[in-house]
């Protein structure tokens, strides 16, 4: 099974480097053990593709964190756009809607 490389843009950067180095280091491994093998696999609790938006296409839940990102299957690459808070992503989705 081929492996996805994981990028993160600079603004997903500094959402990790906003936490706490042990939410971070959390969300760092699950990002890497989620999505690494199957980033597309939807699951009730874990990954969600996204509806009625065009960027990103999934959004990965680790606790109360949630990733969002965009597989590009061609190129066997993930790229993680944000993570935040989900008290955060309420007003994120209503940004993506515009």
């Amino acid at each position: 099974m081929d492996v996805y490389e994981i990028i993160l843009k600079r603004s997903a950067i500094a959402d990790l480097d906003a936490l706490r180095k042990y939410d971070a280091t959390h969300i760092a491994d699950a990002m890497e053990r989620h999505l690494e093998h199957d980033p597309t696999k939807e699951s009730k609790s874990r990954i969600k593709r996204l509806r009625g938006v065009s960027n990103p296409d999934y959004r990965l839940r680790v606790g109360d964190y949630r990733v969002f990102y965009v597989v590009d299957e061609d190129a066997r690459r993930i790229e993680v756009l944000r993570v935040m808070h989900k008290d955060h992503t309420l007003p994120y989705y209503k940004e993506l809607k515009r």
